[in-house]
This record gives structure tokens, C-alpha cells and sequence, in this order.
């Protein structure tokens, strides 16, 4: 519902197109590389591939394709993942109709357009604590997996696995593993 409204807000400017709208991330790619859209807007939050993986994909196999991001999830750590995947724009869904389109016709530009907000965020937040292996077994605990399969997966021992969660607990300040993906998840780590 939400993007239908988009659609019809975009499609009343007589300088922007809609060419296309897809429901699932794994759609964006295939038929950016057809229509070759001068400005994605994407929501980090899509089922399939999220937005800010394929913002990083975009920019890699249509780079003259700059990229809109849009979230209702306003955390620092997801702008700096945005910036990581080289995305042009960056606004909370909350933005104005005008402050939206005025952001597509400046990223359509080259230009970088941030929500201030987010910036000043950004700049007040704590740097991530965990190491990239703790990361690691992080995420592959965020799917599911268990402490025999994660260390598996990492060629480590079990012990070795349970040690890297309870460091990762420990720093996150965290009661259990649950919270501290939790937590890593709402930082824009995960």
C-alpha cells in the first residue's frame, strides 16, 4: 500500500517517471540492468534482498544508477551501511512529498542528499565493539544457527563459538544472545 501511495505522489511530478515498482528486492537488479533508471529509491526493509544490498549491487552493475533510501529505521548504523553501498540519498519515510521529490531531483543530479538528523545521529553514535569474527558468529546466530553448526561453518571449536557469544553478550551489554542480536540489529550491525 505503502509504495502504490508513493507511486501515485511520484507519477503527479511532471519531471519525474515512474518506470517500474517491485514488491521483492530480488526483482531490482534484473530489471535495472534493462531499464536503466537514473534514481532507485528502495526501502532498507524488503523481502528477498534487502535494500542496501541491492543499493551496493546497483552500484556495482548499473553505476550510472544512483540510489534513494528510504526507512521508517532511522539508526546510524544503517546510514553508514548506506554509504557503504555507495547509496546517493538517504530520508526517513516520515519526509515530506516535497522534501522526497526536491531529494530525487538532487540524487538525479549527483548530488548527496542525507536527512540532517540522521547525520547529526550518526555522529553522536558509539563505534561498533565487536570484532569481525564476534560479528560473524553474531550473524550466523541472528539465522538460526546453533554453536555445533556455527563452528562448523567457521572451522572452530564449539567451545571456542560459545566463547566469541559470550564476549559479544559481555560487550553489548546484553542479558542473553537473543538481546545482543537484538541490540546489534537495532545498532545497524546485523
Amino acid at each position: 500500500m505503502l509504495r502504490k501511495a508513493l507511486v501515485a505522489l511520484l507519477e503527479f511530478e511532471p519531471d519525474i517517471e515512474v518506470v517500474a515498482e517491485f514488491s521483492s528486492g530480488a526483482e531490482i537488479l534484473p530489471r535495472a540492468k534493462e531499464l536503466r533508471p537514473d534514481v532507485a529509491v528502495l526501502d532498507i526493509d524488503l523481502p528477498g534482498v534487502d535494500g542496501l544490498t541491492a543499493a551496493g549491487e546497483l552500484h556495482t552493475a548499473v553505476p550510472e544508477c544512483r540510489t534513494m533510501m528510504l526507512t521508517s529505521l532511522g539508526r546510524p548504523g544503517n546510514l553508514r551501511r548506506a554509504l557503504a553501498a555507495h547509496v546517493s540519498g538517504f530520508l526517513l519515510k516520515d519526509s515530506t512529498p516535497d522534501k522526497l521529490c526536491d531529494a530525487i531531483r538532487a540524487v538525479a543530479k549527483g548530488e548527496r542528499v542525507i536527512d540532517p538528523q540522521l547525520v547529526l545521529a550518526a555522529l553522536d553514535d558509539k563505534p561498533q565493539p565487536l570484532t569481525p569474527r564476534e560479528l560473524e558468529v553474531l550473524l550466523l546466530a541472528s539465522q538460526g544457527e546453533g554453536s555445533a553448526q556455527i563452528a562448523a561453518r567457521l572451522y572452530l571449536s564449539v567451545g571456542t563459538v560459545r566463547n566469541y557469544l559470550t564476549s559479544v553478550v559481555t560487550k553489548l551489554n546484553a542479558r542473553n544472545r537473543v538481546d545482543a542480536i537484538r541490540i546489534a540489529r537495532e545498532a545497524g550491525w546485523l
